[in-house]
């Protein structure tokens, strides 16, 4: 796409020289003949007005056009119905009363109550207007706030309500899944919402722990939510934290990391098996032909670095790479994609280039979920003879990353020693590359041990 762009008239504009009317995409007036790419170009913003700052309405003359003094309506002057069809009355809608019509009690005592604010008792304070911030309180900017409220990322100004919203400008603030990062000993992970869809449907697990004989074990579970799926983001977030738990339960016990593997996709499945609806409401949905849900569903892929073994597990199209530290050696990919475009190139139809070209590529064959196919856990085991990192991420970071020699060169060459770093590099690099959907990596440095070292895994 070209760096310039020509701004276009707006509908409704007219020539500057004789004020004709013109239309969208004419160069010239049609009347004088006047060169419309000399005008100067529209603004694309709109003043805004700040919080607080009063504002001139003009004065109401009280006569419309033809000098015929403008009538005035009430509320229960207009006709009006409900979102359910029905007629409202005069006390189910509250508005300022105009003078000399002020509302009876008994009207606003038969209010629905839904609209419905109690007028203040005697003596009861009433709240001051929230756009009128008082410099001396503890909402204006640069004061501290009250204990347990959170201030506004918008305005800075008003505090959060319980429902996310700014008291003071009514501003939505972020919600908490976002943007989550992570960082737990050598290990660090980025999940964020990306910059075209309205909520993060990714999410992750970092932990640490110990294996038998006390060396240790560094667990990065990524889970990517399948967004034409009911509520992905639960999917993905019970996936991730169950196959986390279990790994952290398994691998101290002496369990094989990746039997440990294995059995924590298995576990991750059925947990997200439990969120799909119960069979009363799946018959009460057949029936209502406005309604179709399909059951939760998400991917997963995991890594555990133990005893000189790195145990990679996936289902679906998340992703596991290895790119050495010093870059002498290759890098790799870890993991076959459970997807169309995967199943094209393992059959000899099409070449990797020509499959994920084609707009069916990332259809995925494999996923956790009540309506997947027979569950088909893949776990490998990898034994590294250099250090290096694993990145563990879902196909918002490899959609713009895809090959392992690609992925190496995105990370930081210093990634071993700083994990989150480089994992908000790596969010900053799919970002920067268009944000298309969810983004979530982890970064998992992997050393080798020194000879002799480490468990009964390293003699296997």
């Amino acid at each position: 796409m070209s760096s310039q762009k020509q701004h276009q008239l707006a509908t409704g504009a007219t020539c500057p020289s004789c004020e004709e009317p013109l239309e969208t995409g004419d160069l010239f007036c049609g009347a004088c003949g006047y060169d419309l790419s000399a005008a100067p170009a529209p603004r694309d913003d709109h003043p805004t007005v700040a919080i607080g700052t009063p504002v001139e309405w003009p004065a109401a003359t009280g006569t419309d056009t033809s000098g015929t003094p403008a009538p005035v309506h009430l509320p229960d002057d207009l006709a009006g119905t409900d979102s359910g069809g029905g007629q409202l009355s005069a006390s189910a809608v509250r508005y300022d009363d105009p003078p000399g019509h002020e509302a009876s009690a008994d009207a606003s005592a038969s209010s629905s109550g839904d609209f419905e604010l109690a007028a203040p008792d005697a003596g009861t304070a009433v709240a001051a207007d929230p756009r009128a911030v008082d410099p001396a309180t503890p909402s204006a900017p640069g004061t501290p706030s009250a204990p347990g409220t959170k201030l506004c990322v918008a305005c800075r100004a008003g505090h959060v309500d319980t429902d996310g919203y700014c008291e003071n400008c009514g501003h939505a603030q972020p919600r908490e899944r976002d943007h989550m990062e992570q960082e737990l000993g050598s290990v660090a992970a980025v999940s964020d919402r990306g910059l075209r869809h309205h909520r993060n449907e990714d999410s992750f697990a970092v932990s640490c722990t110990a294996l038998p004989d006390g060396s240790p074990a560094v667990v990065a579970i990524v889970c990517d939510g399948v967004s034409s799926a009911t509520r992905p983001d639960e999917a993905s977030e019970a996936a991730a934290s169950v196959a986390n738990e279990l790994l952290l339960e398994s691998l101290p016990r002496g369990t094989h990391p990746q039997q440990a593997m294995h059995e924590a996709i298995i576990a991750a499945s059925e947990a997200v098996n439990s969120l799909a609806v119960d069979p009363g409401q799946a018959e009460a949905m057949e029936h209502d032909p406005h309604r179709h849900q399909n059951a939760p569903a998400c991917t997963i892929v995991g890594a555990v670095a133990a005893a000189g073994l790195l145990v990679i597990g996936w289902v679906g199209d998340s992703r596991a790479y290895w790119v050495p530290d010093d870059r002498s050696g290759p890098p790799a990919r870890l993991t076959e994609d459970d997807s169309w475009a995967a199943q094209m190139v393992s059959a000899g139809l099409m070449s990797e280039a020509e499959a994920y070209a084609d707009e069916r590529a990332h259809a995925i064959t494999g996923w956790l979920g009540a309506d997947a196919y027979e569950l088909e856990p893949h776990t490998a085991s990898f034994k590294p003879d250099r250090p290096g990192v694993v990145v563990v991420c879902t196909d918002g970071l490899w959609n713009y990353a895809e090959g392992a020699e690609e992925m190496a060169r995105a990370i930081p060459v210093d990634a071993a020693d700083r994990p989150l770093h480089s994992a908000q590099v790596l969010v900053g690099h799919a970002l920067d590359g268009g944000g298309h959907d969810n983004v979530t990596v982890a970064v998992l440095p992997f050393a080798v041990p020194h000879q002799g070292a480490g468990s009964a895994y390293n003699k296997a």
